[in-house]
């Protein structure tokens, strides 16, 4: 059942420190909700998942405890940086119905997460680009997404580079 026209669709896009985030913002942007758009169908929700300290660290016993408010200062300022991105991308566009979030925890959780607490219809993610071996061991994002949330996910990849 459509929304009332009233009502705009919510889409929310993951971005990380990565060009790969960054791209998958602004190809959102360009395609979903340029100013050529005089009432795009969407609200916009930019989320970024911030690592927790102990997280980052994995450390446990003496000594983690002083390393840990260091840890997540950084963190904290890393998150800062990417959001800043984020809206500057979104202004220098003219794009306005905008809301931005840092959530604490495995990007994973916090984009199906995120889809589920505003009522998403659409999930935006980029795309790594990571061979077999790598995403084996370190997981990927868009897959499990892919897999896991509650509406339509759409991976955006960058364009390899022309030579």
């Amino acid at each position: 059942m459509a929304a009332p026209a009233s009502e705009k669709q919510v889409m929310v896009v993951g971005v990380d420190e990565s060009d790969c985030g960054v791209h998958a913002l602004e190809w959102t942007v360009d395609h979903f909700l340029a100013p050529s758009m005089p009432h795009p169908p969407f609200k916009l929700v930019v989320v970024h998942a911030k690592p927790s300290a102990s997280s980052a660290v994995g450390l446990v016993g003496p000594g983690a405890a002083e390393v840990f408010p260091i840890v997540d200062a950084d963190l904290k300022k890393r998150a800062a940086r990417v959001v800043e991105k984020a809206k500057d991308l979104c202004a220098s566009k003219s794009v306005h119905d905008v809301t931005f979030e840092v959530v604490e925890g495995d990007p994973r959780n916090v984009l199906c997460d995120a889809v589920e607490k505003h009522h998403a219809s659409i999930l935006v993610v980029g795309s790594h680009g990571y061979g077999a071996i790598k995403r084996a061991v370190l997981g990927s994002v868009s897959d499990y997404c892919a897999h896991h949330a509650h509406c339509t996910v759409m991976i955006v990849k960058k364009p390899k580079a022309k030579h």
